[in-house]
């Protein structure tokens, strides 16, 4: 029995379009969601970086070109090819969407959106704690993102590819326009599975 559903593929083939899309649909539904999605920043046409943008709107920055990006002196650079990853960034705004959904009343929130766990964001180990407790969490239903196997393994993302509760999407410029559907209706399915009532 599915809990879960995520997407993978290549870099830039429309995961988080996707998900922002079938969160809208869950909220037109009347399902309320959390959690957060990754956004490419650009600049004069050409990218610079990604943010993470809540559903609340808020935004912070998770990683720009360069170095110098919110370092300062004694705390190490984190850095995912060109991009340097701001881990304090990330973590302000990402860990207490976390921490808000672990503290929600039965009648709270239920679907939980982590677009992506990726390299950039496994450099912390307090949000891969939070990732792997939401997962087991009786409580929510995750919506979520991981990239393609690519060069050495990433430990929480192959825990998500192996779990037997996680509903895998492979999405590919063939089938990005027409898988929609089929995500809207196995997170209903995983939802109505778990007796996760809407607000």
């Amino acid at each position: 029995m599915f809990k879960h559903v995520f997407l993978t593929g290549p870099p830039g083939v429309g995961k988080t379009t996707l998900v922002q899309k079938a969160s809208e649909l869950l909220k037109t539904s009347g399902f309320v969601l959390d959690g957060f999605y990754t956004e490419e920043v650009r600049e004069g046409g050409r990218r610079i970086g990604f943010d993470v943008v809540t559903f609340s709107g808020q935004r912070g920055i998770l990683s720009r070109i360069g170095s110098g990006s919110g370092r300062s002196a004694g705390r190490r650079e984190y850095t995912v090819g060109q991009y340097v990853v701001d881990l304090p960034s990330f973590e302000n705004l990402a860990l207490p969407l976390f921490r808000n959904e672990g503290s929600r009343s039965s009648s709270g929130k239920r679907v939980f959106v982590i677009d992506e766990i990726g390299k950039m964001e496994l450099f912390s180990h307090s949000f891969i704690q939070a990732v792997r407790q939401t997962l087991d969490s009786p409580a929510f239903v995750i919506l979520g993102t991981i990239p393609i196997p690519k060069g050495k393994p990433l430990g929480l993302v192959e825990e998500v590819r192996n779990r037997s509760d996680v509903k895998l999407f492979t999405v590919t410029k063939d089938n990005r326009d027409k898988i929609l559907p089929q995500i809207v209706a196995t997170l209903q399915d995983c939802l109505k599975k778990h007796r996760l009532q809407r607000k």
